[in-house]
């Protein structure tokens, strides 16, 4: 399961990844935005954080103009771990380094293929353990 969500100005963003997402055939929990009007942010960081939080397994996509609010109100919750992807390579060291549950991806600062990519990365790396647990470790829960 991947939870997703976005602000206004991740809206078209955030269907083209549902878009992608769903010819793979996963299984997509979309906490909104449902348009392009304007939106708060944080109501949907929340939703995708409290998704992931309560349930194992789940992980989550979310996008705004800069990624950087939708993150934030994200770290809030207890156990999630969100972290700022604009390229592939970050979002794998997210998931390798800092068993990042929670990607988000800045719209405005990223064309969709690269986001793609991001998300495909972070979907298929495996947090790597070791020497990264005990840092992860010291993050506050």
């Amino acid at each position: 399961m991947i939870a997703v969500g976005s602000d206004h100005a991740g809206f078209k963003l955030k269907m083209k990844i549902i878009e992608y997402l769903s010819i793979l055939g996963l299984a997509i929990k979309d906490h909104g935005t449902f348009s392009s009007e304007r939106a708060d942010y944080p109501k949907f960081a929340h939703a995708v954080a409290d998704h992931v939080a309560s349930m194992e397994g789940v992980t989550g996509i979310l996008v705004c103009g800069s990624a950087n609010g939708v993150a934030m109100s994200a770290n809030k919750h207890e156990g999630i771990r969100c972290a700022v992807c604009w390229t592939e390579e970050i979002a794998q060291l997210a998931r390798a380094h800092n068993d990042a549950n929670i990607i988000a991806i800045p719209a405005r600062f990223i064309e969709v293929g690269e986001a793609l990519r991001a998300v495909e990365a972070f979907r298929n790396t495996t947090f790597e353990g070791g020497r990264h647990r005990q840092r992860v470790d010291q993050i506050p829960r």
